[in-house]
């Protein structure tokens, strides 16, 4: 891969970037793109964020973007980076620098002019890629020739790289399971199976992070297999995996429903089975949010059984029983491990009928319970609950009349 240029990038061409720039370096000094964004210009794909390096230090930054109206924000002030937001646009300013010391999870920093230096502390040759103003790329590290050949390479040293952030293990799989292609570099992969110990060093939301980013690429079964082959997957998600699981939910959502990976539900299908607390214990170590953590541990849920044959009538009950998205997500392992490929129609219905499902409401209040007999109290819920019950059976039955004649039995039948 020849280094053309990046001048017709839409984020290197836009006013932002220009009124950026001018306020940057007004007085001096020099800075260029660098990272992800260069990286992924060169590989014709989109990039998350836009990145900038700068020999100016951190706090004259601050000073010329406040000068020049530009609202910005210490992030990593200490490390260097002040993330500078124009027209709502997020840019993250990073003044060169070299480690003084690291601990496997921190980092010493000093800040120097020395353009090699600070690509020398990165991780990846493919990372350490920079781009001027005018879009010349810069290769410090060999980046080109491993992003042409689609190796991710460490920097220098594998293991001096990995020591100074353990996270970089992890990085190396996620960034293969990305942007790689064939063998996994052999000293990357040996560096980080000697070092797997030190994951255990790292929070539980730096880990978090990246297994989703992983498991959010398009085909992560390989890295995933190479990760248990070393023993680093079971560092950071122990006990039995369904690899082999995951791998048909990725199949599913790549050849049957033409969606976007779903990582929250490929770590389900990934640790399917086991005891439902396996599921608690990991979304408590790895900080998973609310949401993140009711879909696994919901997926648990063994009163409602989703198969490939249910009738319409019992789709019904299951989506009241479970809501929709956990249905779905049941479904959608149901499915994963289902032999009988010729059932994929039948799975893809159930899929529908859940998105186009409306939850009924029973049309029963707790004043209409306390009339029909019932004392002011928590037999009231107790009641409405068993109504509720005959009335999911009914399959939902939109009949008032019938309701309120439900009700009367029940509470005849009832000892107060």
């Amino acid at each position: 891969m020849t280094a053309p240029s990046l001048a017709n990038e839409f984020w290197l061409k836009s006013d932002r970037t220009a009124r950026l720039f001018e306020a940057l370096l007004k007085g001096g000094g020099e800075a260029r793109f660098v990272g992800g964004c260069v990286r992924n210009a060169l590989l014709k794909t989109a990039a998350a964020d836009v990145d900038i390096a700068t020999t100016v230090l951190p706090d004259e930054v601050a000073a010329r973007l406040s000068a020049a109206g530009i609202s910005t924000v210490p992030t990593g002030i200490a490390h260097g980076t002040v993330t500078a937001i124009v027209d709502h646009q997020p840019y993250e300013i990073t003044t060169l620098r070299r480690d003084v010391s690291t601990d496997g999870r921190r980092a010493t920093v000093a800040f120097t002019t020395d353009w090699a230096e600070d690509a020398g502390r990165r991780d990846f040759t493919f990372n350490a890629l920079y781009a001027t103003r005018e879009g010349e790329i810069i290769d410090l590290t060999g980046g080109i020739a491993d992003l042409e050949a689609r190796k991710v390479r460490f920097i220098g040293d594998a293991k001096q790289r990995i020591v100074e952030d353990y996270l970089r293990i992890l990085r190396f799989f996620r960034f293969h399971a990305w942007y790689g292609t064939g063998e996994m570099d052999a000293k990357g992969l040996s560096a980080c199976a000697e070092s797997k110990d030190g994951i255990a060093t790292l929070s539980g939301e730096r880990i978090h992070d990246e297994l989703l980013k992983l498991l959010s690429a398009p085909y992560p079964v390989p890295v995933l297999r190479a990760m248990a082959a070393t023993g680093i997957l079971a560092e950071i998600v122990p006990g039995p995996l369904e690899i082999e699981r995951l791998a048909r939910i990725a199949e599913i959502e790549d050849t049957h429903l033409f969606r976007e990976p779903d990582a929250v539900l490929r770590l389900a299908a990934l640790i399917a089975g086991g005891p439902p607390d396996r599921r608690q214990a990991l979304t408590r170590r790895l900080r998973f949010s609310n949401a993140e953590a009711a879909r696994l541990t919901g997926i648990d849920r063994s009163d409602v059984r989703i198969i490939s044959y249910l009738s319409i009538r019992e789709v019904r009950r299951a989506l009241y029983r479970l809501t929709p998205d956990i249905f779905k997500d049941k479904a959608m392992l149901g499915w994963a491990a289902d032999r009988k490929l010729s059932n994929a129609p039948q799975w893809r219905a159930l899929l529908a009928l859940a998105d186009s499902w409306q939850r009924p409401v029973m049309e029963l209040s707790g004043h209409e319970v306390m009339a029909a007999g019932v004392p002011n109290g928590p037999d009231i819920g107790r009641i409405i609950a068993e109504v509720e019950d005959w009335w999911i059976d009914s399959d939902f039955i939109d009949d008032k009349f019938s309701i309120i004649e439900r009700l009367k039995a029940v509470v005849q039948a009832t000892v107060y």
